[in-house]
């Protein structure tokens, strides 16, 4: 191999009617929503604004027509942000596609001739 040091890597983009559903900065997003269930600070931790993150989470619900994430309002125990069902499932989707590129990927890379003799 000529660059022993570079590494494959590819941008994923899922999509509905055209429109951006979810991509690494959602995928993020979401990951960050799950660990400390909150908006506000997962945009910190994704390293998004507070409005560009409730801003992807409406794209989201509205291009997929449910929502994501779910929300419940402070009081004694504190509010918090849980991903909903639908949004749990499509993040493990987006992860496992994601996966399965990467491994391709870094396969093809590793043995670039083996896939080229596949592709015969």
């Amino acid at each position: 191999m000529q660059f022993p040091d570079l590494v494959p890597r590819a941008s994923v983009t899922l999509t509905r009617r055209g429109v951006p559903v979810i991509g690494d900065r959602e995928a993020r997003l979401l990951e960050a929503v799950d660990r400390v269930r909150s908006i506000k600070d997962a945009a910190a931790d994704a390293g998004i604004s507070y409005r560009t993150a409730w801003s992807a989470i409406q794209q989201m619900d509205q291009a997929l027509g449910r929502p994501m994430v779910a929300s419940r309002a402070g009081g004694p125990g504190g509010g918090a942000t849980t991903l909903t069902e639908e949004g749990r499932r499509l993040l493990t989707a987006y992860q496992e596609l994601r996966r399965r590129l990467e491994d391709d990927l870094a396969h093809g890379w590793d043995a670039p001739e083996e896939a080229t003799e596949l592709r015969a």
